[in-house]
């Protein structure tokens, strides 16, 4: 059926839409969470949790809000979200001991698991080796894991063999997290 020189496409047949680029949007992800709008914090959590459902993280590193009409850039500090807590329990998930599930709360209220699918990895400063641990929430986007949580994590951190080098680390679903490498026992402070 033709209109006016127009092909009419048929009926329940889905039409392709080309998705807007926006350019830069003024929103910004602080270091510690908070969100911002042209530099003001965004106060209210439900619009918050809205636009981190639809953050999404490109090749080259760049944090995209995008909906399926359009798409803009937004600046990210360090890492999109904070895991706030952490929720320990035995778990039957087969492999090593110990059987244990690891589950962070991030700041927006998301449950991750840690587990081949939702890695912890901790980057160590070369200078002064302080650790900044991450969760991988969805693909491309972490949570930064908090200090007190961390702690907690350290806490539960147990020394492995990897590749021939002792590590401390944590299991959670069967799979092992490296943290840093065992201290060395320096004998000569008698």
């Amino acid at each position: 059926m033709e209109k006016a020189g127009c092909a009419v496409p048929p009926a329940g047949a889905v039409l392709a839409r080309a998705k807007m680029e926006c350019g830069d949007y003024a929103i910004r992800i602080g270091r510690d969470g908070t969100w911002y709008y042209r530099g003001s914090a965004i106060q209210r959590k439900p619009l918050v949790c809205l636009f981190a459902s639809v953050l999404k993280r490109g090749d080259d590193g760049t944090y995209w809000l995008e909906t399926p009409a359009e798409r803009g850039r937004i600046e990210v500090e360090d890492a999109p979200f904070i895991a706030v807590e952490l929720f320990w329990r035995d778990c039957d998930c087969g492999g090593r001991e110990p059987r244990q599930c690891l589950t962070f709360r991030t700041n927006l209220d998301e449950m991750v698991t840690a587990n081949a699918e939702h890695p912890i990895r901790v980057q160590l400063c070369p200078v002064t080796r302080e650790p900044r641990p991450y969760i991988t929430v969805r693909p491309g986007l972490e949570a930064r894991i908090s200090r007190v949580v961390f702690y907690e994590l350290v806490a539960l951190a147990q020394p492995e063999t990897i590749d021939g080098r002792e590590v401390l680390g944590v299991w959670s679903e069967g799979v092992f997290f490296p943290i840093d490498d065992v201290p060395a026992i320096d004998m000569a402070a008698d």
